[in-house]
Order: C-alpha cells, then structure tokens, then sequence
C-alpha cells in the first residue's frame, strides 16, 4: 500500500466519508453492531499493520533498498537478494517495535501486509495505535467458510474423455492449466484423495536453471516448481498430525498451516488435524473443484455418481489451511478461521509463489475495501496474484454481500442441472432436488404435516427437531417438514427415528429457497417454498392422504438454468459508498459434487455441497486456465475477459435475470473468455486512485472518482444530473465496434459510440454521460452497456441510482443576521420540499483540567497517550451531530479526533467509532441522524511544534432551533435537471458564535449542512 494509508484524507461533510469501525469479533451484516466494545484496548489477540510498504507493493523509497514491486504482467520474485534485503529490513522494523512496546509477536507478515499478530494488553494496543510507524491495530477476527457435472455444463468437455470443450481447445485435459499453481486458502486437503493423486517427487538439489514444462522436484526441505510464466513456486514442506513430507506430490507441491490465531481464541483442535489435512471437507471440496484431476470416480454412500473433474486439472494445487472445524460438522459457526491466520496464509501463499488464490471464506456483508485481508489482497493482486472470492451466503436480502474491493473477482452462486426427485399426490407433480430416492426407483406412503405430528409439549415441531415428533403419529408416514432451524439432514434422521419412511422438505416463504442435495436419513425430496402451500393443503386436507417420491424428474418440466440460489449474498454494496458494483461473475455454486476429507487410515470421500464458496473454485480454475495459455496476464484482465463475456441467468420461470446485484455481470463462459473482443485494465496506480477519491489513504498522483475506475462494471451511488464516466479499453482483435445500451429510464450517451481498432492491443477511450428520464428516484436502474463488432459483443452492467436532488454537501454564511443562497439541481419535476433543523450554536468543550483557560487545551495536554476526553450527550430526535477540533497552529500541529458511541457515562464499551485522523492541525466528524445515547469525544494530541491551544466544539442540530431559520421558496418548483436555487436566511444569532444546521430534501438521504459564523 502507500506509505501514509492511516493518515486518512481529510474529512469534510458527509458521515459517509467516515467508516464506522467495530470491535466486535466477525461482521455483524449491515446493521449497526449491538454488542459494545471497550474504548481503551482490551488485552486480546491483534493483527498490528505497520505503515511501510510490504514486499509486493514496495517502489524503493528506503535508501540502499531497490524496489520489489513486480511490473505489470510479472509475478513477485519473493526469493531475489533484494526481496531478501527488504524483508530482513521490514523484519528489523517489526522486531524493534514489538521490543519497544514488549510484545512478542506469534506471527510475522512481510509479503502482502507488513505487520505481524500477537497477544497484547489492553495498554500495549494503545501504545501501538498512538505509534507514527503503525497503520492500525485490528482485533482478530473470526471468518467461516462459506459453504450433469459442473465442467461439463461449463462447456470445458466432455465428462469421459475431456473432449469437445475448451480443455480440447487448449491441448487436452492434461496441459489445462498446465505451469499454473492454485493456492487454496481453506481447511486443508486429503492427500490420498484421488483428485488430488500425483507422482511421487524427484529429490534433487535445487537447479539454478529454471526450465518451464519440468515436473516438481524437491530437496528435502523445500518444493520447487518451475511455473509458465517463468517464475518458481517454492514451498516449505511441513509435517504434522497425520501428514509427513510423503503427502506432497507432483499434484499437491504445497501444504502449509496456520493456527496462532485459533489458539489465541481458546479453540479446541481435537476435532480436527493440526496439520495441513484436511478434518472438514471444505478445503478439499473448494480445490478439487478448482484443480482437480480430471475423470476421478465418485460415489456417496455407494451411490454412483459418474466421474468428476477440476476446471483446471493441469493445474498444481498448494494448500493453506487457516480454517478448523468444530465439534458439529453439521455447522460452520463452531468452526474457526482467525483472520491472523488468514492473513499469514495469504502472506505466505504469495510468498511461495501460487499464481491464483481461491478465497472461500466470508465474513458478512462487507464494511470497507480495506479490511485486513483485503490490504493483503491488494498486494497480492500488485504481485499479479489472480484472487477468486466467494460473495457470501446471506441471500437473498439485498447489501449483504461480502468482498467489496475491486482488485478482486466476487463470486457468486448458481445452479447447474442436477439430481431431482419427483414429489406426486392428485392433482400435483413438482420436481425437486434428490438423490435419496433410489434413482428410478418410486415410493409411496401416507402422509402427515410434521406441524401435526408433534409429541406432547413439543415446540416448532413443524420443522422437525428432535424430539419433536411423535411415533404414533409418524410410524408408516411420509413426512412433510418446514425448512429452518436445524440441519435439513437433521430433520430426516428425526422422521426416521419416529418412524417415517419418507420426507418431503418445503422451503418456507421468505426464507432460504434454494433446493439442496443432501443424503437423507429416509428418501426424500426437497421442493421450493412456492409448492408449499399446495403440498400443505393436500396432506392436511385429509387424513393418510398418499403422497408418492420419485427418483427422477418425471414432470417432462426441465429445470430452468442456471438460477442464482437464494442463498447467494446480494449488492448493491455498502461499503465505501456504491460505486464498485458486486458480485462481479456468477458461477456454479449448487450442489457441487467434489472431493472431501479422509483420515489416513480411511478411504477417500466425496460430498455434494452448496454455497459461494463452491462458486469461487470454478472461478479460481478457470483463471488457471487462462493463464496456462497467457501466463503474463494480469488479475484485471482475466476479471475484466470473465465479466464482459459473461450471460444472463435465469429466473424460476426460465426469463432472463438481469439483476446485477444478483449475477454481477452474469454467468461465466469458458466457451468465450479465451476471446473477449475488449479488456478493461487496471492496475495499482488505479486502485490508488480509487483509494484516495474515496477519502480512504492518500497516495502519489490523482484521486478519481470511484465511478471512474477502469473495470468492465458501471455504478453511480447518486445521480441527481448527468453524470459522464471515462472508461479506457484494449482491444484483442482488429474490429468495429459500437455502443447500444439497455438502462430503462435513464438517457445514456457514448461518446464516441463506435470504436476501430487495426489490430490487437491497441487502446482507446470513451466517455459515457447517464442523465435520468423518467427512472423512480430513490431507487436503482440497472441494464448494461454493449459494444458489438462483426464477431463479438463486449457486455458490462450499469447500476445508477436517481437521487432527489444534486445539493451541496454543506454550505455556510456571516452574520448575526444574514442569508446565504443555496444552487440545487432537482433530479425530479414537482414540488420539492425542504426540512429545515436548526440553527444550533456549537458549545466549547473545557479543558477537563481548568488550566487552560478559555480553550480545550494546548501543546501540554493530554494522558500519557496525549489523549484529552470528554462526555457529550446527543438527544433524541438529532438531525445532525458535529464535532469539531481546531488548532491555533495550523502548520506546526497535528491533532486527531476519535467519537464513540458509548453504553453509557459509566460504562466506556462502545457501539460504533468515527475517526478523524489527517496529517493536518485541524479535524472533524460529523454525523447524519446519529441514534440518540452517550458519545465519548477523545481528542489526541498527535505533535505540536510550538506553543499553543486548540478548541473541541460540537453542536447537535434538532428540528427547530435558533435565528428564525427559513428556507425561500419551500418548496420548490423543481424541474429534472434544471438548476435552481433557493434562499437561507436567520436572524438574532448571538454575536460571536458559531452555529450549525441542516436542510433535507423532501424524504430523501439528500441534505446540505449549514454552518453560520455570526460575527
């Protein structure tokens, strides 16, 4: 990253330029977190990320340290002197920080995050966040894994002989992927797997030379591979519970694992391997679906499924395991993923040289584009490291999705064809996913509702919780349970245990609706919450009405697909405004049938799993595949070839979806991705730019709007007039091409609208202006752009968002009376009415001390921290907070200013923290509708240069107020972007004072700050 990414751009208006930071372990989705955390630091396991550049993104500004950040399209050299030289470097900088606090750091991070974790007091984080050389201190998290053949409905080949696809194309199953390595970051792998059986390896004494094509060899400590692209994996090979150094092989060349973090927490390892194997099944699901052999024989419980094989067989795997599980296999949220752990598996997996890094591991709906990981991830990308991301399984609500930065790809899930069963009675025959009833194979029975079964005194019976039914009732029965609160495999074995011979499962509405091929303790079939009320109105319309199950789809009604699952987690995102579009690509994610995990005593095993994080393997393999044939592309190119020549899914009733908060761009096409006509480029100093638009770090060269990032996606979080973006392409191939676009409601202009390139690799820009026509306010359009040659279409989506009105964030006037003129532009017709609050005079906040007089305080005041508190209570029915801290020395002083929302005057845990924390004297904070309750203000003297004194002032504006505060005219006669103005005006303000209010317009998010200096 940069070299001053803490020192955050300075604030100005809008709460939106503050991240609300939680202390909390995990993400709490997109509400406001509920349980308080400690203000001061509270002794606990911490990742401590220092300021200074890691390996992967290091430009050479350290004198006598050339730099190690790789040109665009090379990969990191992590093994060169001079990568040797800098890590040592960063190395003595850590070492000597955690000395002078007197910590002892558990793990060290130098490649992609320059930092390291450790077990810390409560005091030594305060001493680490006040440190000019630390960017942050982060409480470690806790993250889980997000859980016809899928190959073969991508259109790779064939599932016999791999023939008649795209691994045909690219010199047969065996060379797809070929040079590339896949490092899966997971819960480990299970070496005697199938899918993952290769040749021993050669032991040799490393070559100097690096030959391309050559098997992996090792030299008794080290694996080494010489990749495609020229460089060398090189992988420590560690032993374990259960696995030695006969485990690797020329298919598996890494396996490392990663713990300090689970054991900080207390976790207990005995339910899993201590070791790089794999005791969930997650891990080898997650990379034999990316890398798998090809033709692999797969059965369940002595059903035959036909063979199975990874998008990328060719490819090599190394596995990371920074995930365990817990006792209940049924579940992930007794299992454990500590982001220190993470975050060293993605330090090391760049280290070690991988090529793609499949990331299945979510967190909740993302809060920021620069969490811990995703600072890794920027580094990894900087070091041409591709990184598929899984989006998240909390569909299908809207903003839930995970993953928001845009150097990565953010996958979502789909369905693919797959096994059904048949659920019949008169009058009614609906299909379903099974593989529990014998395929063929019929069974027939009566039926009863589980909400009619229930033993005495049960409760929620209708969902079939043990203990929950009774056997008089259920003895002979086929079943029919509601989905939710217990395991959908659970609630077979409950039927079973009462006697029923079958179960119908039912999605209830408004609950998760995706269908799920689990094996069921009896035959069943799990239908979609649309037939519920049928299947409810039948079996409880009579007494032992029959009900048949059939083990195949007999409805002659072929399943619409691919179908993004109700489970997938949804954009728009929330994080960092809206103007990075997510998911990006969809892909399979629903019952994925792929390797799991064995001890090694036992034989291999395999499982039918459903989630995101089965969605982002195929991604993960299909960028093998891409590079096995271009070895030099960059992650934004593989992103950019995915997204543009992607497809619409579809709805339940087989029409398009459209949605790109749903699919991203669309379903993934290996068939097309190999020749996408345009590509979309961007690079660190893009992502830099981004960065710095956003308010986010500041960094050499120009800040952009985040709209004006180069990828192959258009967002705009707040359109109120036209708005023109800058996008620049490369072309592939020699062509024409010209611009339609789809966005219903708003009026788009390309310019220029048709495009002529002589040949591949040429560039050229255009410029695209969204102005709304006739789109509701308030809420998004979306569409997509196209540009068309002779022989390709370039697709992306648009997502714009109509606002109220285009206002200033904030605008200010003189004078104990006065008035000040306000230039709007409406973005609809009609009356448009503004809420006035205030005025509000900001009041002083005291030196706590009384020793300087008239001031807050001065170069002298402050803990041993150079912290200065106080309490400031906001009132219910606040429009509009702010807290304002202003130095006498402009030049020569640097102050922060922290605000947290508290329990309460005696109880210091807090809800939520703004921070203000520039290189400049001066610092602010300000809160739209902030919840009413106890704020803690904490203002730091950071360094001062010369005497001198500062003011904390704040003022918390409430409808009504001070100084006559109109609005003329109110409202206004507004028309669609035309531009208008209206007239603030006050009298009888008190002489000398500073005053503070705000203007809403109509029911919108739209306002303007007004501050009056009445002198």
């Amino acid at each position: 990253m940069g070299r001053t990414p803490l020192r955050m751009a300075a604030a100005t208006t809008l709460a939106t330029l503050f991240i609300a930071s939680t202390a909390t372990a995990g993400y709490a989705g997109v509400e406001e977190v509920t349980h308080p955390t400690p203000v001061e630091g509270t002794p606990g396991h911490y990742i401590v990320v220092m300021k200074s550049d890691p390996l992967a993104s290091y430009t050479g500004d350290v004198k006598g340290l050339q730099a190690t950040k790789p040109a665009e399209g090379e990969q990191l050299e992590t093994d060169s002197a001079e990568s040797q030289r800098y890590v040592q470097h960063l190395e003595t900088e850590q070492q000597s920080l955690a000395q002078q606090i007197g910590v002892t750091p558990d793990t060290s991070y130098q490649v992609v995050l320059n930092g390291f974790s450790a077990q810390l007091t409560g005091e030594q984080v305060d001493k680490l966040r006040a440190s000019k050389d630390v960017y942050d201190v982060y409480p470690d998290e806790i993250r889980h894994p997000d859980a016809q053949t899928s190959t073969s409905f991508l259109g790779l080949g064939d599932d016999k002989k791999g023939r008649g696809g795209i691994w045909q194309a690219t010199g047969g199953v065996d060379r797809a992927g070929e040079g590339i390595v896949v490092g899966v970051i997971d819960t480990g792998i299970a070496p005697e797997h199938p899918s993952f059986a290769g040749k021993k390896l050669k032991k040799q004494k490393k070559q100097q030379n690096r030959h391309k094509g050559a098997e992996p060899y090792t030299d008794g400590t080290y694996i080494y591979f010489d990749k495609s692209d020229g460089g060398q994996f090189k992988s420590l090979m560690v032993e374990g519970q259960e696995w030695d150094k006969s485990d690797y092989s020329s298919k598996i060349i890494g396996a490392q694992y990663f713990y300090t973090g689970a054991e900080a927490d207390g976790f207990d390892f005995q339910y899993d391997f201590l070791s790089p194997r794999d005791g969930a099944g997650h891990g080898s699901h997650t990379a034999s679906t990316a890398a798998g052999n090809f033709g692999v024989k797969a059965s369940i419980e002595n059903v035959d499924f036909g063979k199975i094989s990874g998008v990328a067989p060719g490819a090599k795997i190394s596995a990371y395991k920074a995930c365990y599980e817990g006792p209940d296999p049924a579940v992930t949220t007794d299992d454990i993923c500590a982001l220190s752990d993470l975050v060293a598996a993605i330090d090391q997996a760049v280290a070690d040289g991988v090529d793609v890094i499949n990331y299945s591991i979510g967190g909740g709906a993302a809060k920021t584009v620069l969490a811990p990981e995703d600072i890794a991830f920027f580094n990894a990308a900087a070091a041409g490291v591709f990184v598929s991301a899984s989006a998240g399984n909390d569909g299908p609500d809207a903003s839930t999705a995970d993953h928001a930065s845009p150097w990565y790809t953010t996958v979502a899930a789909s369905t693919i064809p797959t096994w059904e069963g048949t659920v019949t009675f008169d009058g009614f025959a609906q299909a379903g996913a099974s593989v529990s009833v014998p395929f063929g194979s019929e069974v027939t029975g009566p039926s009863i509702y589980a909400g009619d079964a229930a033993a005495a005194g049960a409760v929620n019976a209708q969902q079939c919780l043990p203990g929950t039914l009774d056997p008089a009732k259920v003895t002979g029965h086929i079943v029919v349970c509601d989905r939710g609160n217990n395991a959908r495999a659970e609630k077979s074995q409950v039927v079973k245990d009462a006697g029923g011979t079958g179960m119908i499962l039912v999605n209830v509405p408004g609950g998760a609706d995706s269908l799920d091929n689990d094996f069921h303790a009896v035959p069943t079939v799990h239908l979609a919450s649309a037939h519920r009320a049928a299947v409810l109105a039948y079996v409880q319309g009579g007494v032992d009405r029959p009900v048949t199950l059939i083990g195949e789809n007999t409805t002659g009604v072929t399943t619409p697909v691919p179908q993004i699952a109700g489970f997938s987690s949804r954009g728009p995102m929330l994080a960092d405004g809206s103007d990075i579009m997510k998911p990006d690509v969809a892909a399979p994610g629903v019952a994925i049938l792929a390797a799991t995990n064995n001890a090694a005593d036992e034989a291999p095993t395999f499982g039918i799993l459903s989630g995101t994080s089965m969605a982002a393997p195929h991604v993960a393999g299909l960028a093998a595949l891409y590079l096995g044939e271009r070895p030099n592309a960059t992650p934004a190119e593989i992103k950019s070839a995915m997204m543009t020549t992607a497809y619409d899914t579809v709805n339940a009733d087989g029409s398009k979806n459209t949605n790109p908060f749903e699919q991203g761009a669309g379903q993934v096409d290996p068939k097309r991705y190999f020749s996408p006509g345009l590509l979309y480029l961007n690079g660190v100093k893009d992502w830099t730019a981004y960065l710095e638009g956003k308010g986010l770090a500041d960094f050499p060269g120009d800040p952009i709007d985040g709209s004006d990032l180069n990828i192959a996606s258009f967002s705009i979080g707040s359109l109120a007039s036209a708005q023109t973006v800058t996008r620049t392409v490369t072309s592939t191939e020699k062509g024409t091409f010209t611009a339609s676009v789809d966005l219903p409601g708003i009026d788009v202009t390309v310019e220029p609208s048709t495009l002529k390139f002589d040949r591949a690799g040429q560039t050229a820009s255009f410029t695209v202006t969204f102005d709304n026509a006739s789109a509701p306010v308030e809420q998004w359009a979306t569409g997509s752009l196209t540009w068309s040659s002779a022989k390709n279409s370039v697709r992306s989506p648009i997502a714009v968002f109509p606002v109220t009105a285009d206002a200033p964030a904030e605008v200010s006037g003189t004078g104990v009376d006065g008035t000040t003129t306000v230039e709007v532009t409406p973005g609809l017709s009609g009356d448009l009415a503004l809420d006035l609050s205030g005025l509000t005079p900001f009041e002083l906040l005291a030196d706590p001390d009384g020793r300087v007089q008239g001031h807050s305080g001065d170069e002298a005041s402050g803990d041993e921290n150079k912290d200065v508190s106080w309490i400031v209570d906001v009132p219910a029915g606040t429009t509009l907070s702010r807290f304002d801290l202003d130095s006498s020395d402009d030049t020569g002083s640097d102050l922060d200013l922290s605000v947290y929302h508290v329990v309460s005057p005696d109880d210091l845990r807090y809800y939520t923290k703004w921070q203000s924390a520039t290189g400049s004297a001066d610092e602010q904070v300000t809160l739209t509708a902030p919840e009413a309750g106890t704020y803690l203000v904490v203002a730091n003297v950071y360094s001062t240069s010369a005497p001198m004194t500062w003011d904390m002032t704040y003022a918390n504006v409430q409808p009504g107020g001070e100084g006559a505060f109109t609005a003329n005219p109110n409202p206004i006669a507004a028309v669609r972007g035309e531009k208008t103005s209206y007239e603030l005006s006050w009298t009888g303000l008190t002489s000398g004072a500073r005053y503070l209010g705000l203007v809403r317009y109509a029911d919108s998010a739209v306002s303007t700050i007004v501050t009056v200096d009445a002198r």
